[in-house]
């Protein structure tokens, strides 16, 4: 891709697409620039173990940029745009990974047609695994979501969707890796109450949640019948559903996905750019 991106804003997210941007070498180091005002010192971490550019004007590096990528905490999304402004000409594709952010709290915050593309990605993106959900805005045309699309492929699964399933995918797809790791947690714990050292215990754990994932998506059965599959009457799988059951784990855990859908949501009602009605 023969574009320069500027990344607005510095944080873990933004680290995860740098990362993985670079891996894959779809971009190389000098094509990519940051900015982050609240702190420096990730500024420096960024360009000391990536070799990007970094900026202390956001104008200037949106300016340069073919791409500018928001990447800042929700609250702080009219500062951004305000510190940002003089730079974003209507050229520029203007990306958003900010969760519950409509595209239209940022097009009526700028002046002109900006092209907007709502994206959710993962922090799986640092290994070239996101799964990446992308919505255009009112003035994104078919070539503004295909860059975005191709961006984003680079470094894992990228699909296009409605905007209003937008907070659903980040609910499921964007916090979704830190499901898996909580349930690793607990299955770290059982191993080592039982005895079995740590480092064999997570080699195992990793390999069962990479091969399930494999599994599953070679498979043209459901989630429920694969784990059915292995649920034998009588056997240790079985035994340990019944506990899960009992305490109604599945329920819990739907009503825990529901809630991050729920404070997706509430983040755009509660976070508008100032002046948005």
């Amino acid at each position: 891709m023969d574009k320069k991106i500027a990344f607005i804003g510095a944080g873990s997210m933004a680290e995860s697409i740098i990362g993985g941007l670079i891996a894959d070498e779809l971009l190389p180091p000098h094509h990519i620039l940051a900015v982050n005002h609240s702190n420096e010192a990730r500024l420096t971490h960024l360009q000391e173990n990536y070799g990007i550019r970094t900026f202390s004007d956001s104008a200037d590096a949106a300016q340069e940029a073919d791409i500018v990528m928001l990447a800042v905490k929700p609250k702080q999304l009219g500062d951004a745009l305000h510190a940002a402004a003089s730079g974003l000409t209507e050229d520029k594709i203007i990306m958003s990974v900010l969760a519950g952010i409509k595209t239209s709290q940022i097009e009526n915050e700028l002046p002109g047609n900006h092209p907007v593309i709502r994206v959710m990605p993962n922090t799986s993106a640092k290994v070239g695994q996101s799964a990446t959900a992308l919505a255009g805005g009112s003035y994104a045309k078919e070539q503004h979501v295909q860059a975005a699309s191709e961006l984003f492929s680079s470094i894992g699964t990228a699909v296009v969707v409605k905007e209003k399933d937008m907070n659903t995918v980040t609910g499921i797809a964007g916090s979704g890796p830190a499901y898996f790791y909580y349930f690793a947690e607990a299955m770290e714990q059982a191993a080592a109450a039982s005895g079995l050292p740590e480092d064999k215990a997570r080699d195992l754990i990793i390999q069962t949640m990479y091969g399930a994932a494999v599994r599953m998506r070679e498979s043209d059965q459901s989630s429920a019948a694969l784990y059915q599959e292995v649920r034998s009457p009588g056997g240790t799988t079985e035994a340990a559903f019944r506990e899960m059951e009992k305490h109604d784990l599945q329920k819990s855990f739907k009503q825990s996905v529901q809630a991050a859908i729920s404070r997706a949501a509430a983040l755009g009602e509660n976070n508008p750019p100032p002046g948005s009605s």
